[in-house]
């Protein structure tokens, strides 16, 4: 299944998924990384590059706890650039519309795992499986 995501989707991704891995962020705030989800962001990091092609329930899954660390990341970020600066703050309004198109990402993201986990119910007859989570493939 492909996970289609604009050019601004991905460009908020990626500063997200950057400045949660510790990379230097435009202007002078820092929010503290969760470490939930770290090893999931560090590896999408290298595919977002364009739209996101998922074969497996697992891989969505993980690309999903990935997405969810950077929105929660970025709203940290933009929680801290509001009340650090002003709300039309050039950079808290950056930061809203970064948090915004991650969170987009997020809600379709999601959706394409419901989608993906009744499908697997519907062909097997049955409750997905770990073994089947990882195993049953989607078309890329």
């Amino acid at each position: 299944m492909i996970l289609f995501c604009n050019f601004e989707e991905i460009g908020a991704l990626r500063h997200g998924a950057g400045t949660l891995l510790g990379e230097r962020s435009r202007g002078h705030l820092s929010v503290a990384a969760p470490a939930e989800g770290r090893e999931e962001v560090e590896s999408l990091l290298p595919r977002l590059s364009g739209d996101l092609a998922i074969r497996t329930l697992a891989e969505q899954r993980q690309v999903q706890k990935a997405v969810a660390a950077i929105v929660a990341h970025l709203k940290d970020e933009m929680d801290l650039w509001i009340m650090t600066t002003h709300p039309a703050d050039e950079s808290a309004v950056s930061s809203y519309f970064r948090y915004a198109h991650a969170l987009s990402v997020f809600a379709r993201l999601s959706e394409m795992g419901q989608e993906m986990e009744a499908l697997v119910e519907v062909v097997t007859g049955a409750p997905v499986t770990p073994e089947v989570e990882a195993t049953f493939l989607f078309p890329g």
